[in-house]
């Protein structure tokens, strides 16, 4: 009975949509949750899209500053395509969260470069919500950085990963009769991203400029552990070092 509910030892009683929510990374749950949360409140009428979307204007001119973050957490109303988008989005989230390590300060650096970036481009393509590009450049870096996994669409197509960002603007072309711009603004600034943070480093040394900086890392994780290391070894040879009596005076 366990199982069925969950599984046992510390998941015992969890039913397994719970489980799958609490063994999400952290910053994919709650983008997930987010996601699903603003679409129930325009679904109930306590919101509107109008309030969610980005504008430079009601942003800067307005001071409407929630606008930043809320366009990238509505996809529309409740419907077959807000599943859709919140498959691929709680997916490839979290497996490039997963694989970033156990700190959130990487993967969250991340999402911070894309989300700059797509608010900066998002008047030069009039998009006002931004949450599908978001979405499309976290696929785009995993397909990059998996090219021996093999996926099937629709249980018609297999492909390799690196086509996948492809096959899904093929997809979203043939379903809406236009070039879908959000994908596309996906790909380059996750192609930005993927070659500054693979190709680049082993071709110059190792450097790595869009790695996140230590101040923000400090922010997740604290001091560095070689830090805390050298404080503690400092601390006990000072500590350990033999008491030097003062001369005598005369």
């Amino acid at each position: 009975m366990d199982q069925m509910i969950g599984g046992g030892g510390g998941d015992a009683g969890r039913f397994p949509l719970e489980t799958w929510f609490w063994e999400m990374p952290i910053c994919t749950r709650w983008w997930t949750t987010a996601t699903m949360l603003m679409s129930g409140l325009v679904q109930c009428e306590l919101i509107t899209p109008f309030q969610l979307f980005y504008s430079y204007r009601a942003v800067f001119v307005k001071s409407q500053y929630w606008r930043l973050l809320t366009t990238f957490l509505y996809f529309g109303p409740f419907s077959l395509d807000l599943l859709f988008h919140v498959y691929f989005l709680q997916r490839y989230s979290r497996l490039l969260e997963e694989s970033a390590g156990r700190s959130p300060a990487h993967f969250s650096w991340l999402l911070l470069y894309a989300m700059v970036f797509l608010l900066i481009l998002s008047p030069l393509v009039s998009m006002p919500f931004l949450g599908h590009p978001l979405s499309s450049t976290l696929v785009y870096i995993w397909s990059r950085r998996n090219p021996d996994t093999r996926l099937s669409f629709l249980g018609l197509l297999v492909f390799s990963a690196p086509y996948l960002p492809w096959v899904l603007m093929a997809f979203s072309l043939t379903l809406h009769g236009t070039i879908p711009k959000d994908e596309l603004m996906g790909m380059v600034i996750g192609h930005i991203w993927y070659f500054f943070t693979d190709v680049y480093p082993p071709l110059h040394g190792g450097s790595r400029p869009l790695d996140a900086p230590m101040w923000w890392r400090r922010i997740f994780e604290g001091r560095p552990r070689e830090e805390t290391t050298d404080g503690i070894n400092n601390e006990i040879a000072v500590a350990g070092a033999p008491e030097v009596a003062p001369p005598e005076v005369r």
